[in-house]
């Protein structure tokens, strides 16, 4: 289990909840035999395939192969990490997380609690000034001059830093102390000298996490001060590489958006917004990062990302997709859309409207369109040696992406070009092991099989005696039958949820998911697992005494064993002569 929470607080907290209260509050299900269907909230579908089972505390998706515990849904759903999901829980159970293993804590830093609670108060004051401050008027000028509507203003929360050193220190500071102003990133200059308000003269925009939660600020000027947009420095919650403005929106109206719009700043979010645009994000000031990439791919499998069409947008394209390359495994979708020069996002809706912006949005240039025309750009095709240069040039981007069907089809295009065949230099990563259902008319391996009913019912664990004997086989996967026979030893409850979390983030908790999530089904009680598994575990048994008939009779005749090679042959068939009776 993770961190610094107590592994008996983590079982404490499952044995209080009960997962068909936590997902039903979310999803709508209905009785069907022991357990509980509806349709899943991870993937679109009109028949119901989800199910939630009570007694084993777990939910599985037959359509898309989604499953877990009370943990992990949160986790899905809220996109929560493990610690929150966990604290989460705790409180609807009337349970406090132990004060040392507190999860708003960050590994050696201040606790996370104030520091949001402090940034929402920064919120609401900057709010509070942009309604009743005298010198606001200029910034609400500014935001109607814009074309920002009030309504929009107020649904992103935006606000106003007046002008003086110490505005938001006064007000906050009785309150919080100075100290957590500036953990907070709210104060300037160092603990010596008398703090100042970091942040002044400036429209406030607010940047929330995905579960809207204030975790930092761009202030944008509206005078001659410079530069001209300020964001928060890097706090404890607050990473700009990291984070995407505009998250909540998006969430908040999609829990799975279709796609997302990637663009550069605050006013083209909110602009977009107002528009009914509701898929726009924004990357902070930086370039786009890795882990941006990751924030959105986890939410939709598709991006767009919204470059000015002048040299400097083409610039940062080939940045942004040198990045990307990496995280374009199967099944994502990665398009660019250049706009028109001098244009950005926030002045062509307001000039094109919203169909208008849709219809470029719907024909951004495909991710490998793009790396097609801009190796064409670099080469004469009508020559050997332009031919050979493109190969040359196409390799390195071939070695960036994930090893995959996505990157044999770039790489089949690329030598349609070329006029032969071309490869990445890179060896070919190891392929996931398949999702889903098993293939029709293959039988799943008995041991695979084995793992998934223990996993399903634990208690056999201690309940069976075969199962020790089969621990002496020596055969592929039987390893991991023993680590999970040794796990199981270690719950305090034997449960499938408990032994999910008990191996969550390791190979081996991977290896489960993965046979969790292929969609076998397993049987209603644990008397008929009880049953499959003695079944098992006596083919197990006696394909290892053929193995070993096998061995002792590979390279000699029966006359030619000596005394007690026969013996042990004779042995082995008088066994399997029983197990046959």
């Amino acid at each position: 289990m993770s961190g610094r929470i107590p592994d008996d607080f983590i079982d404490a907290v499952l044995a209080r909840t009960d997962i068909a209260d936590v997902i039903g509050a979310r999803v709508p299900l209905r009785r069907s035999g022991r357990e509980l269907i509806g349709r899943c909230p991870f993937h679109e579908e009109k028949t119901p395939s989800f199910t939630v089972s009570p007694q084993k505390q777990f939910y599985h998706c037959f359509g898309c192969g989604a499953h877990g515990t009370a943990i992990g849904f949160l986790m899905a759903i809220d996109r929560l990490d493990f610690r929150e999901a966990i604290t989460e829980l705790a409180q609807r159970a009337g349970m406090a997380v132990p004060a040392q293993a507190n999860t708003a804590h960050t590994p050696g830093g201040p606790p996370l609690a104030p520091l949001y609670e402090v940034l929402a108060a920064a919120s609401a004051f900057y709010q509070k000034q942009l309604r009743h401050h005298p010198a606001a008027a200029g910034a609400v000028d500014y935001l109607k001059r814009r074309g920002l509507a009030g309504a929009t203003a107020a649904r992103f929360h935006l606000g106003f830093a007046p002008d003086e050193w110490d505005a938001l220190k006064r007000a906050l500071a009785p309150r919080y102390g100075e100290a957590l102003l500036r953990q907070a990133g709210l104060l300037g200059g160092d603990e010596q000298r008398r703090g100042y308000d970091r942040f002044r003269g400036r429209i406030m925009f607010p940047i929330e996490d995905r579960r809207g939660r204030v975790i930092g600020f761009g202030g944008r000027s509206i005078g001659a001060g410079e530069p001209k947009y300020l964001n928060s420095p890097e706090t404890p919650v607050f990473h700009k590489g990291r984070e995407l403005y505009g998250l909540p929106n998006v969430l908040q109206r999609a829990r799975n958006p279709d796609a997302l719009l990637v663009v550069e700043g605050y006013m083209d979010v909110l602009m977009l917004a107002q528009h009914g645009i509701d898929t726009a994000v924004a990357v902070l000031g930086t370039a786009l990062t890795t882990e941006q990439l990751r924030t959105a791919f986890r939410l939709t499998p598709r991006l767009v990302l919204c470059f000015d069409g002048d040299a400097a947008g083409r610039r940062a394209a080939e940045r942004a997709v040198d990045t990307a390359l990496p995280e374009l495994t199967d099944g994502r979708e990665l398009r660019l859309l250049f706009l028109p020069q001098g244009e950005d996002p926030d002045s062509l809706v307001q000039r094109i409207g919203r169909e208008a912006f849709q219809e470029l949005v719907g024909a951004a240039t495909p991710v490998s369109q793009y790396l097609l025309h801009q190796l064409e750009q670099q080469v004469d095709l009508g020559s050997a040696e332009g031919r050979a240069r493109l190969s040359a040039l196409a390799r390195p981007l071939l070695d960036k992406l994930p090893a995959g069907l996505y990157r044999d089809l770039l790489a089949e295009d690329i030598g349609r070009l070329v006029g032969r065949p071309i490869t990445p230099t890179t060896a070919p990563r190891p392929a996931p092991a398949a999702r889903g259902k098993p293939r029709p008319g293959r039988r799943p391996s008995l041991l695979r099989r084995a793992i998934l009913l223990l996993a399903h019912y634990p208690q056999l664990a201690t309940e069976l005696d075969v199962l020790q004997t089969v621990q002496s086989i020596e055969r592929p996967g039987m390893d991991l039958l023993r680590r999970l026979l040794d796990a199981i030893a270690q719950l305090r409850q034997p449960r499938l949820d408990h032994l999910i979390e008990l191996w969550r983030d390791s190979e081996d908790g991977a290896t489960l998911s993965r046979i969790l999530a292929s969609g076998e089904l397993v049987p209603d009680t644990a008397d008929e697992a009880a049953q499959e598994l003695r079944q098992i575990a006596a083919r197990l048994v006696a394909q290892a005494r053929r193995a070993q008939l096998r061995a002792l009779l590979r390279d000699v005749s029966p006359s030619q064993l000596d005394p007690s090679q026969k013996a042990e042959v004779l042995a082995l068939l008088n066994q399997r002569r029983r197990s046959l009776t």
